[in-house]
């Protein structure tokens, strides 16, 4: 239904081109011709707009063609053990003491587990995986100009391979399969005690790395996971202490050894991308399907 104001606009278009026209050549009779303008021009406006509010799209068969060629594309792509996981995730969840949380429809991913008193918190987010193809394709075309490789991978001090010497049990090259390098995907972890506080550490994981960025203290376990505007100014208020790098080395050892006792080791570093990775597929076959939803209804 046209709004009044736009039914307003309508009528008074035609009848000022109307009157200009009638003042031109018979004056006399202005203001009849006006009123019988309006009262042509009425009916034929509103049934137009109704024509046009009616009239279905001429693409909307074709898009939701090519919806569907999309999805069973990507259904095909799909490799996915009996729980729905790829093998090498499957394998990773059955071992570990972490307790995955990850909501449909949401990009952060999360693995929470105990340790004595103290509750654990890693978070992830898919959008890192966009984030690389982006700065994937601006390299591409980089590349055309010159001979930079095409992403810096992340460099860490000599004693920032967090749990890289250390065994799990778990045969990671062949849990987690091939020799592709992959993608820097960043995490947030927090440990909690009751009545203490948390610890904040912010980390890089690829390649089976933990590169650990910044480490944070709050008084207020909260402050540390609360996705606000005045946590967030809170945080940035606060002093985060100094880089992680520009800490002592047996300080970043210790730290590190530290959180590798907590689960954050190899295996956590190689199977974050894996998820991501996973989870991005999974949420874009929804995606997909729900635009081909609309577009049919």
């Amino acid at each position: 239904m046209l709004s009044t104001r736009a039914l307003a606009r309508a009528f008074r278009a035609p009848a000022a081109r109307l009157s200009a026209r009638t003042l031109c050549t018979k004056p006399v009779v202005a203001a009849p011709w006006k009123q019988s303008g309006l009262a042509a021009f009425q009916p034929r406006a509103f049934s137009t707009g109704l024509r046009l509010l009616n009239q279905s799209g001429s693409v909307d068969q074709e898009l939701a063609m090519k919806l569907q060629s999309e999805l069973d594309l990507e259904k095909e792509m799909k490799e996915t053990g009996d729980s729905g996981y790829p093998p090498s995730v499957q394998e990773y969840l059955k071992d570990t003491p972490f307790k995955l949380v990850d909501k449909p429809g949401q990009q952060d991913v999360e693995l929470v587990r105990k340790f004595g008193s103290e509750t654990i918190k890693v978070v992830f987010s898919i959008s890192d995986l966009s984030n690389m193809n982006e700065m994937e394709h601006m390299n591409d075309e980089g590349d055309l100009m010159n001979d930079e490789p095409m992403l810096d991978e992340p460099t860490p001090n000599k004693s920032s391979k967090s749990a890289a010497q250390h065994d799990d049990g778990l045969d990671d090259e062949d849990a987690f399969g091939d020799d592709e390098p992959s993608f820097p995907a960043r995490v947030n972890i927090t440990i909690e005690k009751p009545n203490q506080g948390a610890l904040q550490i912010e980390a890089l994981v690829q390649d089976g790395m933990v590169v650990v960025e910044n480490v944070l203290y709050h008084a207020d376990a909260a402050l540390a996971t609360a996705q606000t505007a005045d946590a967030d100014w809170q945080r940035r208020e606060s002093y985060g202490g100094p880089p992680f790098p520009n800490l002592d080395e047996d300080l970043q050892q210790l730290l590190e050894r530290y959180i590798d006792e907590r689960g954050i080791n190899t295996s956590l570093a190689l199977f974050i991308p894996e998820y991501i990775d996973f989870k991005e597929q999974k949420e874009y076959l929804t995606w997909l399907a729900n635009v081909k939803g609309f577009v049919e209804a």
